[in-house]
């Protein structure tokens, strides 16, 4: 069992930044693990955001974000990051932290194995 806790989250104007992190425990560490960022906003799908193997390469980002946003990983800290720079008021959302029982990360939710429960972006002037 893995469990998933985000934080990180706020309000920020446009062309802030933030950075997201999630922290993992539970039976089986985050080296173990492939990561992900999803995010979602109210009636609509959840949106793939990052994405990293356990090797600790990163999978292409979803398209809304590609240049502005980076995910990371330390082992160490059984910890992921989201470093989200420029931010726009798009970026509004629910973010949510993903695990996947594979050395090999997805963009598709439903590969995913255990979520946190998510941390508020809202980016508002």
């Amino acid at each position: 069992q893995v469990q998933l806790v985000e934080s990180g989250g706020g309000l920020v104007q446009p062309g802030g930044s933030l950075r997201l992190s999630c922290a993992a425990t539970g039976g089986r560490a985050m080296s173990t693990l492939a990561m992900g960022w999803f995010r979602q906003t109210p009636g609509k799908e959840r949106e793939f955001v990052a994405a990293i193997h356990r090797s600790g390469v990163n999978t292409p980002y979803g398209d809304s974000v590609k240049g502005r946003f980076t995910m990371s990983r330390d082992n160490y800290k059984d910890s992921v990051f989201l470093q989200m720079n420029n931010l726009k008021p798009e970026d509004t959302a629910l973010y949510y932290c993903a695990a996947r029982y594979s050395a090999i990360a997805t963009m598709r939710s439903g590969d995913y194995d255990y979520w946190g429960q998510g941390t508020q972006v809202t980016v508002s002037s």
